[in-house]
């Protein structure tokens, strides 16, 4: 299996929240690392993703351990929608 991983860095402005921790994390820059692997028998090549890793703490924090946190990417892109006070979920009508 043919697999490939991506990192990006995101920033939250404010502290946030992820469903998985019981305390927010603070504002910053994190690493947010992407697995995927290539989705075999296609005329093409395409990627589905298998897992999604968010380093903490944030990059700018002097630390001796660092850790990967494995989330939802919706988790994450909700989270980002937040931090830049876009309204997530569904509009009441």
């Amino acid at each position: 299996m043919i697999e490939r991983t991506t990192e990006t860095q995101i920033t939250f402005e404010h502290p946030f929240v992820l469903g998985c921790l019981v305390a927010p994390l603070q504002a910053g820059t994190y690493r947010l690392v992407v697995d995927e692997e290539l989705i075999e028998g296609l005329s093409f090549s395409a990627y589905r993703r298998v897992a999604t890793h968010l380093e903490i703490p944030a990059i700018s924090t002097v630390t001796a351990t660092r850790q990967f946190l494995r989330v939802s990417a919706a988790e994450i892109e909700s989270a980002l929608l937040k931090d830049a006070g876009i309204p997530t979920g569904n509009p009441v009508l």
